[in-house]
């Protein structure tokens, strides 16, 4: 008994206790469950001690299945991962799960929720110490997984300011970046997503060199998360984060409307945007009027806001 975790020590220690308790009960070795999952026993002895490294996504399903858990180790396995992560990250990542709003501002790459699967493999494989293409594809996979939201009817509000250097960086290359702002393109389709632009002339800024996220609680709290390549920081405080709030809505105001964003975006993608030229900010709000009046009596108001207007008779 003295090798017994704690399960309440962590996460992992849980899902260890878990798998051991199964495994007796079922009348497995650690070398018969060990077969049947198809890793070594040894790795088995790991996962009940919550030593070494945490069970892959795979694993965790193949125990489940092997184990008959109906699903409980799976649904255990999410929070053995996010240990892996600073407290800070972790926290940030159950708010943005709960969030009703979701307004971010990506300085170097298409923001996890946009991403497609190509893209967010090249990102994900860039900058970190993973432990092989399988660790790999699991993260590509979570973040597929947690696109789903997009499409829930507990969906989230997204806005999304993109600095234009996202848009020009060939993230995995040309055709893998091409259809990354094909999805971008999309999100014009999808009434809950807005995509805005902040060109280069609009010049420096409060958040140059870094990335800012706003999330709206369904309480109607806020919480904001700064990150720059090496760390991010969470601010719960509600001073500094109706300071970010201002921050997210300068940065909205000075980007390119939505419909103008989108022609930049795709003249990026037809790679006929060379020596083109940026039009002034009132040119781009009168352009940017006629277009949404255009597309269906919808009018402007504050940095490209989309705001519905009644038709006459409706």
């Amino acid at each position: 008994m003295a090798n017994v975790i704690d399960p309440s020590a962590s996460m992992a220690a849980l899902f260890g206790a878990r798998v051991r308790r199964l495994r007796v009960a079922a009348g497995l070795t650690q070398v018969q469950l060990g077969s049947l999952t198809h890793v070594v026993s040894t790795r088995i002895t790991q996962i009940e001690r919550a030593s070494g490294a945490k069970p892959t996504l795979k694993l965790a399903r193949a125990l489940d299945a092997v184990l008959g858990a109906d699903d409980l180790l799976v649904e255990l396995w999410p929070y053995v991962y996010r240990e892996a992560f600073p407290d800070w990250a972790r926290q940030f990542m159950e708010y943005s799960e709960q969030a009703v709003g979701v307004r971010e501002y990506a300085a170097h790459v298409v923001p996890g929720l946009l991403q497609t699967e190509d893209y967010a493999r090249t990102v994900l494989s860039v900058g970190r110490t993973l432990g092989g293409k399988e660790q790999l594809e699991e993260r590509v996979t979570l973040r597929m997984e947690r696109q789903e939201r997009l499409a829930s009817p507990d969906r989230p509000e997204l806005w999304v300011v993109l600095d234009e250097a996202v848009l020009r960086r060939p993230v995995g290359g040309q055709v893998v970046m091409r259809a990354q702002l094909a999805r971008l393109l999309a999100t014009a389709t999808e009434g809950h997503i807005t995509v805005q632009v902040l060109p280069f002339d609009q010049g420096e800024h409060d958040v140059m060199g870094g990335s800012l996220t706003v999330l709206t609680m369904p309480d109607g709290a806020e919480v904001a998360y700064t990150e720059n390549a090496h760390y991010g920081q969470l601010v719960e405080d509600p001073d500094e984060v109706r300071s970010f709030a201002l921050t997210y809505d300068r940065l909205r105001a000075a980007a390119l409307p939505p419909l103008m964003s989108l022609d930049m975006i795709r003249s990026v993608m037809e790679d006929n945007h060379r020596g083109a030229k940026v039009p002034s900010r009132s040119e781009r709000r009168r352009l940017a009027q006629e277009q949404l009046q255009q597309s269906g009596g919808r009018q402007l108001r504050g940095g490209g806001r989309r705001v519905s207007v009644r038709r006459p008779g409706a």
